[in-house]
């Protein structure tokens, strides 16, 4: 941060330091996404609609044009307590897992559906799929089918849910060559 005061100070092109700025707020959130995992998060009540947007908005901007991501969400906004970054983090996760699935050319699909008590969040990808054998080994630390990676991104998005938020995560379906579904439910406060 000092060094983008000092740039500024020297005259350095707004349009590059806008840039550098936006880089700068993402490696904070980030950072305070890390700080989280290993105590007990803030909860606060949000808007699961306005979170999903952001978040996929937020993966739409980085992934090319060849992946198209849609969200279709209820009108209605649906809250639950939630500490916002980690559960975006998790959104975020999903989601860039789902373009490495198809090998960054495909479509994913966030659904949102509610019920009484609980809120579904379910997020579809036409990648290659998961063998049913595999539905839980998914979550389990070092589990990948990447080349790159320590198979960590289900592992802490499953802490995040069940042990923060009191949720469930799970491959809801999936068959090899067609693409998976994962689910997310929520505790709704109405």
């Amino acid at each position: 941060m000092a060094w983008m005061d000092l740039l500024e100070s020297s005259g350095v092109d707004s349009s590059l330091l806008s840039d550098m700025n936006k880089d700068l707020n993402r490696l904070s959130v980030i950072a305070e996404r890390f700080s989280k995992i290993g105590s007990k998060p803030e909860m606060e009540l949000i808007y699961v609609n306005e979170v999903l947007e952001n978040a996929t908005e937020y993966m739409r901007r980085r992934v090319s044009d060849k992946v198209l991501i849609t969200t279709h969400l209820p009108s209605d906004a649906e809250g639950a307590m939630v500490c916002l970054s980690l559960f975006e983090w998790v959104i975020e996760n999903l989601c860039k897992n789902a373009v490495d699935a198809m090998n960054g050319e495909g479509r994913i699909d966030v659904y949102m559906t509610s019920e009484k008590q609980q809120i579904y969040i379910d997020i579809k990808d036409t990648g290659k799929g998961i063998a049913r054998k595999n539905f839980k080994t998914v979550f389990n630390p070092g589990y990948t089918t990447k080349k790159r990676g320590w198979g960590l991104g289900l592992t802490l998005a499953k802490r995040i849910i069940e042990d923060y938020h009191a949720g469930r995560i799970y491959v809801k379906d999936s068959e090899v060559g067609k693409g998976t579904t994962f689910r997310i439910e929520l505790k709704r406060v109405v």
